[in-house]
């Protein structure tokens, strides 16, 4: 096993409830609380939030808006502003609206990528090149995503040499930053140190971010494991838990942002966001979702007696 202190950095939240949280839920939200929601993620300490998405409004009506939020919020200094681009058009919308920061997405399995992108992951490379290249001659940062990195809903368990397969070919393209999804929060600590045993020989562990889903209530340990076993400090995570994947049976929501803060700084991990504020972002939420938060977090402070530290 690696080995990492756990003193190992900082930990870097990128907060996704915005695109990947709002894509999953039954409602639209409205763009004037989508802002609301993104200026109040811009205070918890967050590092980057992924505020939308542009692709097909047909596929995700949900992020339908993306570029007129992007030109509503109020940007922190701070943050990192960033958003999902599936090919050159995407590209454009979030050159236009000032973005520093896009995200390209595949997968580690092949009839995952053709239920979510119409492509195979081959396919998905060769549409992804002209994407990365014409950020990167614009000085724009690009993360590449790979779905079902530890399980997927069609193919069961994923082999770590076809993960670190298309980490490989997303960093040959010019990606700067690797993102590895639990998509159906169906991985275990176990997973986790199977692939991160055999992608961080390959990969810088300050160039990786994980981003895991909370579907059998397992995404803590694993976050846990990567920190204090591997030395991974980057994060994804959705405030309140919202989110899923709309191309994924079974997927839940993403690990809640405040629920891993907590967690991580139980442990003794240095992290600077405030998970109270995060609780208090996604409540703004409420009367926009028809349900309640599904964060263990935000439960205990609702139920806390007024003045209990």
């Amino acid at each position: 096993m690696m080995t990492a202190n756990a003193a190992a950095g900082p930990i870097r939240i990128t907060e996704v409830g915005p695109r990947d949280g709002l894509q999953h839920e039954p409602r639209t939200v409205a763009t004037e609380h989508k802002v609301a929601f993104i200026n109040a993620l811009s205070r918890t300490g967050v590092a980057e939030i992924e505020v939308g998405a542009f692709v097909s409004p047909a596929r995700v009506p949900q992020l339908a808006d993306s570029e007129e939020v992007c030109r509503k919020i109020e940007r922190a200094p701070a943050v990192v502003y960033s958003a999902l681009v599936p090919n050159e058009r995407g590209l454009e919308r979030a050159r236009s609206v000032g973005l520093t920061k896009i995200a390209v997405f595949t997968a580690a399995s092949d009839a995952f990528t053709r239920r979510n992108i119409n492509a195979t992951i081959d396919e998905s490379m060769r549409r992804f090149q002209p994407v990365v290249a014409g950020a990167r001659r614009d000085g724009i940062a690009v993360r590449g995503y790979v779905s079902t990195a530890f399980v997927c809903p069609y193919e069961g368990v994923i082999p770590a040499s076809n993960v670190l397969d298309v980490v490989e070919r997303l960093l040959d393209l010019g990606v700067e930053e690797i993102s590895l999804g639990d998509t159906i929060g169906k991985a275990a600590p176990p997973d986790v140190r199977r692939v991160l045993e055999r992608v961080l020989p390959r990969l810088d562990r300050r160039r990786l971010s994980l981003h895991f889903h909370d579907t059998y209530g397992l995404a803590i340990a694993n976050a846990l494991t990567a920190w204090f076993e591997y030395g991974i400090t980057a994060f994804d995570a959705s405030a309140g838990g919202l989110g899923g994947c709309p191309f994924a049976p079974g997927a839940a929501g993403n690990v809640a942002t405040e629920d891993l803060v907590h967690a991580l700084k139980a442990s003794g991990a240095e992290i600077r966001v405030d998970e109270r504020q995060v609780v208090s972002a996604a409540k703004g939420l409420l009367p926009h979702l028809g349900r309640a938060l599904a964060s263990r977090v935000s439960q205990a402070v609702e139920s806390r007696p007024s003045g209990d530290a």
